[in-house]
Parts: structure tokens; C-alpha cells; sequence
């Protein structure tokens, strides 16, 4: 099953940024908006992997 979530991508001086509204804490960071999907995608899969940790 897969999940699709809203990126929210910015860019702050020589780097793009990136959260998820649909969870918090969820950021990502990168040179290029490649590299920032990617970080961001990491992050929502540790959160998400936290959180299945905490209900086991």
C-alpha cells in the first residue's frame, strides 16, 4: 500500500526546504528539490516508523 502526502517546497538562501502539513515534524532538506523530496520522504518514513513502535 501507498501512502501520498502534500509537500509543501520552498527555498531559504542556496537551500530548498520541504514539510508535510499532514505530519508534524516532517522536513526536508536538500541543494536540489531532488535531494529535498528525498529527505523529506526519509523523514515522514521515520516518523511513521516511531510511531508503529510506539503502538507495538
Amino acid at each position: 500500500m501507498r501512502n501520498e502526502f502534500a509537500a509543501i517546497i520552498g527555498r531559504e538562501g542556496g537551500w530548498f526546504v520541504a514539510y508535510c502539513p499532514e505530519i508534524p515534524g516532517a522536513n526536508g532538506l536538500g541543494q536540489t528539490k531532488d535531494e529535498c523530496l528525498v529527505s523529506l520522504r526519509e523523514a515522514i518514513a521515520l516518523i511513521h516508523e516511531d510511531q508503529h513502535l510506539k503502538l507495538s
